[in-house]
């Protein structure tokens, strides 16, 4: 007996790739958002990148620092930047769809802990234990946060990425927002799409478990902008080392506005609709439930859910005033690498939707941008099958060694067991010399 669960996969998956051959045979798969008139000034910009042949070109654009000047170098001798031609290059679509619905290779296994908010609601936190049952490395080993969409879709991509990052050392867990991938919701509240406070409590635990130990947290998709308001609203207080974003949805509002793919939107709101089915009835204290469930579009979904609650709502705009993803982006100060593409159907074009600027004149800010990869596809021929995991992974391997070379020409103190209890370091936070 198959669950109703798998045939509501089952049918999406039909159903998409039922309009993706649709849209093939009518010649209607395009590049969104390919290289026009507005990106040809755009490719004068940063530090270019080729691969084998002259294909796929990436580009790195930055406000030049000593930071900056290291990871040019780490990143141009990248085997992921340079391992030869992609497949697929001109089907964003098909891209996308590979990393919403193809399972990881092998299944990782997950060891769940929930975490009690100061509400009492509760978030959940996965750990990455592999296939075999080995966790990562130990005390010391860097704790990789991975946080999914905004919808709390955990894709194969991701956990893909979090087992080649369990394989290089790190500590990989998952973060899940309230009433997300199977976490209970013990209050008639969920997650807004740009509220850090959730996120808050998560990394402040994971630091007093993982004391001696470096933080990171990267994002996919339109989870990005929860980390992105995070590291705004946390400032230099914000526990990470670095963090990455894999395909990032930087203007909330837009986004929602302008309309997504058909394939990217409707298995999503498939899937958060079956979650907040399940808790219709508490839920019905503060939304409309019936008319929750009847939306047709995500911003349907999120405007009833977020701006309808009762007895206090809010407009649509003054939802955006507390959620927009770079509303303190000029208070970020750990580096962020944006990795991005040009023809990402989702995020819509580059022109529009990067901001340029925010690269050019914040120290903090990489663009890694590559003309092909779809939206978090960025696919390769080979084991791992995710180009954009191995650069992620290379940065965050280029942000270690540019720290360990600053504490050697410095001096800076580094915690140590001296006969007795672990004593923490001070509260990491970056030099402003660094991104000089």
């Amino acid at each position: 007996m198959v669950p109703p669960e798998g045939l509501v996969a089952a049918a999406a998956l039909l159903v998409g790739l039922g309009l993706l051959a649709l849209c093939l045979w009518a010649g209607r798969v395009e590049l969104a958002g390919a290289w026009g008139e507005e990106e040809e000034e755009e490719e004068e910009e940063g530090m270019l990148f080729l691969t084998e042949g002259g294909s796929g070109r990436c580009r790195l654009l930055c406000k030049p620092s000593a930071l900056a000047q290291h990871l040019v170098r780490v990143l141009g001798r990248s085997v992921a930047l340079r391992g030869g031609p992609w497949p697929w290059p001109r089907w964003p679509r098909l891209q996308m769809l590979q990393q919403l619905l193809q399972p990881p290779e092998p299944e990782p296994a997950v060891a769940r802990e929930l975490l009690q908010m100061p509400d009492t609601g509760l978030v959940a936190l996965d750990w990455l234990v592999g296939p075999w049952g080995v966790a990562g490395g130990g005390g010391s080993s860097p704790v990789l946060l991975l946080i999914p969409n905004a919808a709390g879709k955990v894709t194969g991509g991701l956990l893909q990425l979090g087992l080649r990052a369990l394989e290089r050392g790190f500590v990989p867990v998952v973060f899940n927002r309230r009433g997300h991938n199977g976490c209970p919701l013990t209050t008639p509240r969920l997650q807004p799409f740009g509220d850090p406070r959730d996120l808050q409590e998560a990394i402040t635990y994971l630091r007093c478990r993982h004391p001696g130990a470096p933080l990171l947290a990267v994002s996919e998709g339109s989870g990005s902008g929860l980390l992105l308001a995070y590291l705004g609203e946390s400032g230099s207080s914000s526990r990470l080392a670095a963090a990455a974003c894999i395909s990032p949805i930087f203007r909330g509002r837009d986004w929602f506005e302008s309309g997504m793919p058909w394939l990217y939107e409707w298995p999503l709101l498939l899937h958060l609709k079956q979650g907040l089915s399940r808790y219709s009835r508490s839920l019905a204290e503060v939304v409309d439930t019936e008319k929750l469930l009847r939306s047709r579009s995500l911003r349907d979904l999120e405007e009833t859910l977020f701006c309808g609650t009762k007895p206090h709502s809010t407009s649509w705009e003054t939802y955006w005033d507390r959620n927009e993803p770079l509303r303190d982006a000029d208070e970020v100060a750990v580096p962020v690498l944006c990795l991005c593409s040009a023809d990402d159907p989702v995020r819509g074009a580059a022109a529009r939707s990067l901001p340029l600027e925010l690269f050019r004149t914040s120290p903090y800010f990489f663009l890694l941008l590559t003309p092909q990869g779809g939206h978090c596809g960025f696919p390769q021929r080979g084991p791992g099958r995710c180009w954009g995991h191995e650069a992620v992974l290379e940065y965050f391997r280029a942000m270690a060694e540019f720290l360990r070379a600053e504490e050697r020409r410095k001096g800076l103190p580094r915690a140590r067991r001296l006969g007795g209890p672990f004593v923490e370091p001070p509260m990491f936070t970056w030099q402003r010399s660094y991104t000089r």
